[in-house]
């Protein structure tokens, strides 16, 4: 598995300088709210994905009055080798990310490398919000095991915005809309099928990890919908022209895909407590870890930001049961209340380590 050994963040959100050494096994994260323990998860997430998890741009990245932020992250990666991954940010928007002292000529190679998973309290908007927040979770998961897909998304969003340029235009050319209708067929064709087999392939472990979660109590599902289940893009995009051209937008495709999740046969948004919304997201981040782990042969990393909120003690229970049977890799908690974070960590292990956030200062606790 690979482990993150040691990282040093400087002017990230409210951080201004800190190093850290990791335990290979279970790292805990307590102080109030605002101290800075979920911007550590980020930069963590950061330095896997490039991006932060919670933020689109990296303007609200930058610790004010500075004009950017740098990330260093030391790897054990699985063969046994030691990995630097660096990334350095600036306020002029540019970004580099190294490999060993090596940058990358397209960010976009580095995904992948160091597999990640999060559990968050922002994870709400997956059940709340639209389907672009679905949609995100899954080319989040699909583009750290898939290149090839990463590749499909980035050409068909160009393709959508160049097809919705046209279609806004006060003139436009509908043979070059007939032209775009070819092309972005075949990324969409791929990026349906490689959705579907990713329904698929989570459901049934999603359920499963739910009953565990819950003791049996309910009973959950997930589906894919796609305009696509209807046909071929090519088609339907030519059907449906005129329409878009007085939309002035493309309005079918897998820009309109999304992910049902259901709670006893009922919408989970609907239905569910907070509670159960809750204990659905550990159950699809949980599911979501067993399939990246099959897939890359190795554990991911695992983040549980402020994971305890909302759930009763008995599904806490059962969730620690989870992980504790799971052969989880490398994980990283932060919780308000060190006194009940420790109760459960002490319970699975004696490897781990404790830090105390503080005004974005860590203090490394002894045992």
């Amino acid at each position: 598995m690979a482990l993150l050994e040691r990282i040093v963040v400087q002017d990230f959100r409210n951080i201004a300088l800190a190093e850290l050494e990791f335990s290979p096994n279970i790292n805990c994260f307590s102080g109030n709210n605002g101290e800075g323990k979920t911007n550590m998860m980020d930069a963590i997430w950061y330095l896997s994905m490039t991006k932060s998890y919670f933020s689109s741009s990296d303007r609200f990245n930058y610790r004010h009055g500075t004009e950017g932020f740098s990330l260093l992250g030391v790897y054990r990666m699985p063969d046994g080798t030691t990995c630097r991954i660096s990334v350095q940010a600036g306020s002029d928007g540019s970004k580099q990310v190294r490999r060993d002292d090596k940058p990358y000529k397209k960010v976009s190679e580095h995904i992948g490398l160091v597999p990640i998973v999060m559990v968050s309290p922002s994870d709400i908007s997956l059940v709340s919000e639209s389907g672009e927040e679905r949609r995100r979770f899954v080319n989040s998961v699909l583009s750290q095991t898939d290149s090839n897909y990463l590749y499909d998304m980035q050409q068909y969003n160009r393709l959508l915005v160049q097809r919705n340029k046209i279609l806004k235009s006060s003139d436009p050319d509908l043979e070059l809309l007939s032209v775009f209708n070819e092309k972005m067929a075949s990324p969409a064709l791929r990026i349906y099928e490689a959705r579907k087999r990713f329904a698929q392939a989570i459901a049934p472990s999603v359920a499963e990890n739910y009953r565990l979660l819950s003791g049996a109590k309910e009973e959950t599902s997930l589906s894919y919908k796609s305009d696509l289940d209807r046909g071929g893009l090519a088609d339907q995009l030519e059907e449906y022209r005129d329409r878009d051209l007085a939309l002035g937008y493309t309005s079918v495709g897998v820009q309109r895909d999304d992910f049902l999740f259901s709670l006893n046969g009922f919408p989970i948004r609907n239905c569910g407590s907070q509670g159960q919304q809750k204990s659905f997201l550990v159950s699809l981040k949980f599911a979501q870890y067993d399939l990246m782990k099959q897939g890359y042969g190795f554990a991911p990393i695992l983040l549980l930001d402020d994971v305890f909120d909302k759930l009763d003690m008995g599904r806490i229970q059962n969730m620690i049961g989870m992980v504790a049977g799971h052969s989880f890799g490398q994980i990283f908690i932060t919780d308000s209340n060190k006194v009940r974070m420790s109760g459960i960590v002490d319970a699975i292990t004696q490897d781990r380590a404790y830090f105390v956030a503080n005004g974005g200062n860590f203090t490394r606790q002894e045992i």
